[in-house]
C-alpha cells in the first residue's frame, strides 16, 4: 500500500428498522422517505463543496445502495457496487431491539449470537476491500456508502484513531491514504443534515 488515496465513508440513510432500534445486518430493509431526504442533503452539501470525488462504491444492500445511487446521481459519477462492503452479518440478532437482545443472551450478547460475523471476519473483507480498490484507484477520491458496524470495525482495522461507537446514519468520514497510514480529515459528520 502506497501513494495517496481519499476513502469518503458514508453510512445509509434512515430506515424503518433504525427508527425502531432493530439491528439489521445482512437483512435487506429499504431506506425510509426520510433516509431518502437525508440521502437528498449529503448530495446537496457535496455538489456544493470544493472536494472532488471520481465516484460511488457501496455496498449491494438496498438501504446503501439507493442513498449511493441518489449521490452519484447528482454528482453525475460513477456507480460501483461490492458485496464486502455489507453490514456485518449479526445472526439470530437481525431483526431484535437492545432490550430483546439483553433479555435473550444478557448485557453483554455481542459476543454470545449464534450465526453473527465475527469481527475479524469482518475486518478481513473490509481490508481486502481498501487494499484491492485503494491499488487500482490510487490518486482518486472515492465515495464509499456502507453501514455503521461495518464502519467502526474499518476505523479500528486501519488504526485511524477515531472514536467508532456510534457511526450517525449519513455521517460523511473522510480518511486520506498518506503512504501506508489511513488519516482522518472528517469524522462522524453530519452537519448537512440540519441544513434546511
Amino acid at each position: 500500500m502506497s501513494g495517496y488515496m481519499r476513502m469518503g465513508w458514508v453510512r445509509h440513510g434512515l430506515t424503518s428498522w433504525n427508527k425502531a432500534g432493530k439491528i439489521q445486518g445482512t437483512t435487506d430493509i429499504p431506506l425510509s422517505a426520510e433516509g431518502k431526504m437525508q440521502a437528498h442533503r449529503l448530495a446537496h452539501r457535496l455538489s456544493i463543496e470544493n472536494r472532488v470525488w471520481h465516484g460511488v462504491v457501496c455496498s449491494d444492500l438496498q438501504r446503501a445502495e439507493t442513498t449511493a445511487r441518489i449521490v452519484a446521481e447528482r454528482l453525475n459519477i460513477p456507480l460501483l457496487t461490492d458485496v464486502r462492503l455489507r453490514e456485518r452479518g449479526f445472526g439470530e440478532a437481525e431483526g431484535t431491539t437492545e432490550a430483546e437482545r439483553v433479555a435473550r443472551w444478557g448485557s453483554g450478547w455481542r459476543g454470545k449470537v449464534p450465526g453473527q460475523e465475527s469481527d475479524e471476519q469482518v475486518r478481513s473483507r473490509g481490508l481486502a476491500f481498501v487494499e484491492e480498490f485503494s491499488d487500482k484507484h490510487a490518486g482518486e477520491s472515492w465515495l464509499v456508502v456502507t453501514h455503521g458496524s461495518f464502519i467502526g470495525q474499518m476505523l479500528q482495522a486501519l488504526e485511524t484513531g477515531v472514536d467508532d461507537h456510534h457511526i450517525s446514519n449519513l455521517s460523511l468520514t473522510i480518511l486520506d491514504r498518506e503512504g501506508d497510514r489511513w488519516v482522518p480529515i472528517l469524522h462522524n459528520c453530519t452537519e448537512h443534515l440540519n441544513l434546511p
